[in-house]
């Protein structure tokens, strides 16, 4: 005897599928991407990103972090869809490279996300970060930090989300860090930003959230437009001591996205 039960749940769970993933859908519709690179090309789109270039001196040697590298042009590369961003060693000299959206692309509020792969060996620190717009009129920290990802290869198996500002005297204060349990895999770094908080995602899990109840320039500085940073320094105060038999390694990035709203639509 035919079960006309089961064909009718049958047909009510699919009709149930289509209506969320419609809903779905429509949701992400919702989030409108304002700016990405997806790092398409042959060289760096300098319509969207800065070469910071040299040593931080006269103004920040060791970028205010007593790291010996040297950014130059010559240690990014983009292929294959990637941007790499390579760390050598050579004569002596540490090199490596670094990339802003100063002054071509900012933003105030949304959700930025980047797909990365990191490299391996003590010494190490890439990072994918912001800083406030207006760091040459206030300086740092009053401007404001957002670090979306620090990694460093003497801790290979954790990863730090961060925030600096004029209230932690520009120390590392409101920061989470988290297992990373295969660092040699690609994953998704990702920060949902308004007014009242900052939440930081990997792999589309929140990490960490930062929300204080009462906001001001110093503990909140975070109410203004902030562009867009990826580096890889070696040694300094946070890489810390430096294995020169892993040279060169490189920071590869798949893409960065910025978007109206997070178009994961969690929960917030």
């Amino acid at each position: 005897m035919y079960d006309h039960s089961s064909q009718m749940k049958w047909v009510s769970g699919f009709l149930m599928f289509l209506v969320l993933t419609s809903c779905k859908q429509e949701r992400q519709s919702e989030s409108t991407l304002i700016w990405s690179d997806e790092f398409d090309g042959t060289t760096l789109n300098e319509s969207n990103w800065n070469y910071k270039l040299g040593d931080g001196c006269p103004d920040l040697c060791g970028w205010g972090n007593n790291e010996p590298q040297i950014y130059t042009k010559e240690n990014t590369e983009v292929s294959d869809g990637t941007l790499k961003i390579h760390a050598q060693l050579k004569d002596s000299i540490y090199t490596s490279s670094r990339i802003t959206t100063k002054g071509k692309f900012d933003f105030q509020y949304g959700y930025i996300e980047s797909r990365i792969k990191l490299p391996k060996g003590k010494g190490l620190w890439p990072a994918f970060w912001m800083l406030g717009k207006n760091i040459d009129q206030v300086g740092w920290p009053r401007c404001g930090e957002v670090d979306i990802m620090e990694w460093v290869g003497r801790d290979a198996d954790s990863l730090f989300t961060s925030l600096h500002t004029k209230a932690s005297s520009g120390n590392t204060v409101n920061t989470k860090k988290t297992f990373l349990e295969d660092n040699s895999a690609w994953h998704t770094y990702a920060c949902d930003w308004n007014e009242e908080r900052i939440i930081f995602y990997r792999d589309n899990e929140e990490v960490y959230r930062f929300a204080p109840q009462e906001k001001t320039e110093e503990n909140y500085p975070f109410k203004q437009p902030f562009y867009i940073l990826l580096n890889m320094a070696v040694g300094g105060n946070f890489g810390g001591e430096i294995n020169n038999s892993i040279f060169p390694q490189t920071y590869e990035v798949d893409y960065v996205r910025v978007y109206e709203s997070n178009p994961l639509e969690k929960e917030n």
